[in-house]
Order: C-alpha cells, then sequence, then structure tokens
C-alpha cells in the first residue's frame, strides 16, 4: 500500500511539471496569446502519459475484475462534470464527456464500442456514436403539416425535422471497469482501470413535444465503452481544474489512474455470470451499499492478510 501512495505522489509530481492552460498568462500582450506555448516550452510540454509497466501472467498471484458508478452529484467528483457548458471557457476547460465526444470525432479514441456490459464486444463507429447520443424526431406540428398534404415530405423534414444532441450537462454517472490485482513480484496491490462508459438518461428526454410515457428520466444508460488504454493519450492532454492552484492543473489521466474519485462497486466477477449487487439484493439500497462495501473490503483486505498469514 505504501508503494501504491508514493506512486500516486510520483503521478502528481510528474502532472506539476506539465505546462497547459494558463501558458503565458503574464507575457501575453493580446487575449489571443493566452495559452500559446513557445518553441522551448513545447518542447518541455510534450509528454506522452506514463506507460505501464508490463505484467506477466505468471506474477499475478490474484486477481479481481469489479465495475463500478461515478456519480457526478458527488462533490468529490465535480471535476469530471464541470464545465457542463464550455463555450465560454475556451479549449482548455472541458469536462470529461466533452474530452471524450471530441476524441472520438477526431479518430484519436478508436477502440469505442457498446453497451455489453462493458465486455467490448461490438464496436462502434464515431456515425454510430453520434446517433446514439441525439434525438432525431420532429417538432410539434408535424402530423398536421403532414395531413394537409401542402408540404412535400422533404419540406416538412426541413421545416419540422430536429436533431437534437444529448450533452455535457445531461452526463451525470460514469461507469468504470477495472481489475485489482496482488503483483507478488512487487509485493503490492494494484488497480488497473480497463474501460469507462458515460451515463445519461434516455434520449427520448430531448423530446421537443415531451417525453413518451414510460420514460423515466432518473434511470442512467451508459452510452458508449471506451477501452481505457486507447483514451489516455488524449486524456493526458486535457485538464481538470485545481480548485486549490490554477496555474498547476492535473490531467485526466492522472485524475483517474490515481482513483481521486468516490464510486460505488455494483458488480464484481462472479460464477452467476458476472450478476449485479441488484440483482441478488432486491429493493434495498442500504443492504446494496453494505454489499459494494464488503467486496471493497475484500480486496483491500488481501493485501493486509498476505503479510499476517
Amino acid at each position: 500500500m505504501k508503494n501504491s501512495l508514493l506512486f500516486n505522489c510520483l503521478f502528481m509530481i510528474l502532472s506539476t511539471s506539465m505546462l497547459f492552460g494558463q501558458a503565458n498568462l503574464l507575457n501575453a500582450r493580446v487575449p489571443q496569446e493566452v495559452g500559446k506555448l513557445n518553441d522551448q516550452q513545447m518542447a518541455a510540454n510534450d509528454e506522452s502519459p506514463l506507460a505501464y509497466g508490463y505484467i506477466d501472467d505468471r506474477d499475478i498471484l490474484w486477481s479481481k475484475t469489479i465495475w463500478e458508478k461515478i456519480d457526478l452529484d458527488e462533490r468529490i467528483n465535480f471535476p469530471y462534470y464541470y464545465p457542463s457548458e464550455s463555450q465560454n471557457l475556451g479549449e482548455d476547460r472541458k469536462s470529461l464527456f466533452d474530452v471524450l465526444i471530441q476524441g472520438i470525432e477526431d479518430g484519436d479514441i478508436k477502440e469505442v464500442y457498446a453497451d455489453d456490459g462493458g465486455y467490448f464486444k461490438t464496436k462502434l463507429t464515431y456515425q454510430q456514436v453520434r446517433e446514439n447520443l441525439s434525438f432525431n424526431g420532429f417538432l410539434p406540428g408535424y402530423e398536421q403539416a403532414s395531413n394537409e398534404g401542402i408540404l412535400t415530405e422533404e419540406e416538412i423534414k426541413a421545416e419540422y425535422g430536429v436533431e437534437i444532441p444529448l450533452k455535457s450537462l445531461h452526463v451525470t454517472e460514469y461507469r468504470i471497469k477495472g481489475t485489482w490485482y496482488f503483483n507478488k513480484r512487487q509485493g503490492e496491490l494494484k488497480y488497473r482501470m480497463l474501460g469507462i462508459a458515460p451515463c445519461a438518461p434516455d434520449k427520448e428526454i430531448l423530446n421537443p413535444a415531451g417525453m413518451p410515457p414510460g420514460i423515466d428520466p432518473d434511470v442512467l444508460y451508459p452510452l458508449f465503452w471506451i477501452w481505457f488504454p486507447d483514451a489516455r493519450e488524449v486524456l493526458n492532454n486535457s485538464v481538470v481544474f485545481n480548485t486549490r492552484n490554477s496555474s498547476q492543473p492535473i490531467t485526466f489521466d492522472n485524475m483517474l489512474n490515481s482513483r481521486r474519485f468516490n464510486a460505488l462497486i455494483y458488480k464484481e466477477e462472479n460464477v452467476y455470470e458476472d450478476r449485479q449487487v441488484n440483482e441478488y439484493i432486491f429493493e434495498d439500497a442500504l443492504q446494496q451499499l453494505l454489499e459494494s462495501e464488503r467486496i471493497r473490503s475484500v480486496i483491500r483486505d488481501f493485501e493486509q492478510d498476505m503479510w499476517n498469514n
């Protein structure tokens, strides 16, 4: 555990040496020069995410894969949610969702998969992702215009058709998949994140005619799953606002790898087809929370038990 803390501290030290949003702030003659790096700064800032070390399967004495929920309504998780509207803050301040979507759109994040529980089986293209993130429908008055027969089908679509995308403010939860493992060569317990999925309500909430019956805006669905190692380069180039020192922002890659968030375990790999906690503890939020903590305790105590036996 002590080595894990040293590893996280090393991550912090490396991140504070980077130059990001506030670069050239005190030397800018005009606002457009803020954030622009000179050649020396760009050379010093050319850093890739800290590479994962190679782990031989024979060195893994024990492991457990878990799925967790990161609730963005919790204060400690706010850095992943805000800014919910980033158009007034420039390119340097983005939410995690906006960073991921931009990475997919630019082609820098390629390993994007459909919601299959985080098993990464059905790969998605950017066009498919965009279709899943947008409500495609018609404005009120479409049926009347269609029945009147005055306008052609193309004219009706042009006048009444809408495409409304889900935005960052709709994403209020993330689900992550990762593996805790005990490395017998190093004698420590470590965590490796494998996947991340933004979650939002059904896109029918965007329907300008009102939500159809049966749609619960409080129920969240994973929009897609991203293979986390493929997104690290993009996440390393995007920063989180540091409330304690705005001149030293922290990268999303650093935040997620060092587990700087609060999460609730909702599933672990098990013999019952990896069933979720709420599938065997019904309608009892307190007992589900206690079961999540029990699973966490099993993982946390494993390393301690190694030295006590």
